[in-house]
Formats: structure tokens, C-alpha cells, sequence
């Protein structure tokens, strides 16, 4: 692959990242119908998300340096411990504990074995209905500053279902906060903000393993090392251009989320897991 595949990663990572529908799925198979048709790899996909991530940290710079600056007087005793801020901060610490002990834990099977079309195609379909459910149904008046230790938990587990391509970070934190009884626009905001330390560790871990020991093809058949698609320059560029297009996307979503449901998003997914299958079964596709 080259500048033009990379480019146009880069802009399905943007597009796709924030919404519902997975933008790691959405890579694996863009992957397929670009250059060689070889899988991008985990490895390009975690760096990539740092400009989706950067994009974040610009949007909702005033909500995190209130939700720092609140946590660390807290540390000190400067206000008290229950300020909403400084909770918030703590909330994300501890909902950040299990995508980093089962991203560890998995980090083999997550690389290879999870990256099956096939299981895209599952986890597109499954988490697309489980989101509708969870949108549609009982009432969602909840807002952060009602969030406890016991739900930040479980926000956090449910955004370690997104180290599976398919199941969408954003889908299975926004969806199990909607299963919690959170606002939309609550559940998302709170989404974006779990995700910053999780994906920053991890795409700075994946960025230090390529700089350190990049796998070329002697490397991944003498160790097994997914075998990188993309040069750094190439890699560097796609992250840029997430980043910007982050951004944008971010800002559509926060807006539209106000009024709107996740049913297009939840549709859009079932089309295209449905598709996937249809495509891999008659070798269209290969998983």
C-alpha cells in the first residue's frame, strides 16, 4: 500500500471513529478493497486513532482541564471530594482499568485471531441491535454528575468489548450508557472522555513497538509479527488527517444526538454485517 491508501484510511478512521458503527471494522474492510487488499493491521489502526484522540482533546478542552484541574485540588484537599469534576476524573481512572488489563491479557488474539471478517460481520449485527434496544427502550434522564463508582465500572468493561473490531467504542459505551439510564448527549460525552487514556496508551504503546522493532516480512515469519502495511511518513499522514476530520465529525454527532436517535446508525450496521456475510460466502471477500 501507499500515500493514497494510507489517505483514504486516514479519512474513514475520521469519519467513522466517533459514530456508532466501528471505525476498526470499518478499516479491516477498507483494507480489502485497497492496494494489495492486505489488512492494515492493528498496529496502524491503534496509531491513527491518536489524531481521532487529538481531535477530542481540542473539542473538549474546557470540560477536561475543569475535569483535571478539579481532580488534582481534590488530591490536595483544595475542594471536596465529591466535587462532580474531580468525581468525573476518577470515574474515568477506574472505567480505563479494564480495556488496559484485557487489551494486555489479549493482545496475541486481538492482533490475529479477532480480525476475522467473520467476526466483524458478527459483532456488527449483534452490538447494532443491542444499541437500538438500549436507545429505545425506558427513560434516559440520567446525567454525569449522577454517575456512580458501580456504572463507571461497567462503562468500562463495556468499552473493553471495543478491542473486538465491529463492536464500536463509542456504540458500546454510548449504548451501555443508554442501558444505565443516561442522556444521549450525557452518554456520549462521557464515551469521548473514557476513551482519551485508553486509546492514547495504547496507540503511544503500538507507535514505541513499531519505532522499536518494525516487522518486515523476515521478522513475521521468524517471530509472528503482524506485518506492517504502511511506512511511518504514510502512517503519520492518515493520523493528520483522522484527526481533522475527528473533529468535524464530533462536532456533527454532539449536535445531532440532541435530537436524534442511534436507528440510522443501528440500521447502517446490520446492512453491512448482513453484507460482509453475503460477501464472504461467496468469496467476494476472504476473512
Amino acid at each position: 500500500m501507499g500515500w493514497f491508501e494510507a489517505i483514504i484510511l486516514g479519512l474513514v478512521q475520521g469519519l467513522t471513529e466517533f459514530l456508532p458503527i466501528s471505525s476498526s471494522a470499518h478499516l479491516r474492510i477498507a483494507g480489502e478493497f485497497l492496494g494489495t487488499g492486505a489488512d492494515p493491521g492493528a498496529a496502524f489502526t491503534a496509531i491513527i486513532q491518536l489524531g481521532t484522540e487529538t481531535a477530542v482533546l481540542v473539542y473538549f478542552l474546557p470540560d477536561i482541564a475543569h475535569i483535571v484541574s478539579s481532580w488534582f485540588k481534590a488530591l490536595v484537599g483544595r475542594i471536596p471530594r465529591t466535587d462532580p469534576n474531580a468525581r468525573l476524573g476518577w470515574f474515568i481512572i477506574v472505567g480505563s482499568i479494564p480495556i488496559v488489563v484485557l487489551g494486555l491479557l489479549f493482545q496475541h488474539q486481538i492482533e490475529t485471531v479477532l480480525r476475522s471478517l467473520w467476526i466483524v460481520a458478527a459483532t456488527m449485527i449483534v452490538f447494532g441491535i443491542l444499541l437500538g434496544l438500549a436507545d429505545y427502550l425506558g427513560a434516559k434522564t440520567l446525567r454525569l454528575r449522577e454517575m456512580s463508582w458501580r456504572h463507571a465500572l461497567l462503562l468500562g468493561l463495556a468499552q473493553s468489548l471495543a478491542l473486538i473490531p465491529g463492536v464500536s467504542r463509542s456504540g458500546a459505551t454510548i449504548g451501555a450508557g443508554r442501558a444505565l439510564g443516561y442522556e444521549r448527549r450525557a452518554a456520549a460525552r462521557y464515551s469521548f472522555l473514557l476513551a482519551l487514556p485508553a486509546v492514547f496508551g495504547s496507540g503511544l504503546y503500538e507507535l514505541y513497538k513499531t519505532l522499536k522493532d518494525p516487522c518486515d516480512a523476515a521478522a513475521a515469519k521468524a517471530t509472528g509479527c503482524a506485518v506492517e502495511v504502511f511506512t511511518m511518513p504514510e502512517t503519520i499522514a492518515a493520523t493528520l488527517v483522522a484527526g481533522v476530520v475527528g473533529f468535524v465529525v464530533i462536532a456533527f454527532l454532539m449536535r445531532y444526538i440532541s435530537k436524534g436517535s442511534f436507528l440510522p446508525f443501528v440500521i447502517y450496521r446490520l446492512v453491512l454485517g448482513v453484507a460482509l456475510i453475503v460477501l464472504l460466502s461467496t468469496g467476494v471477500l476472504q476473512a
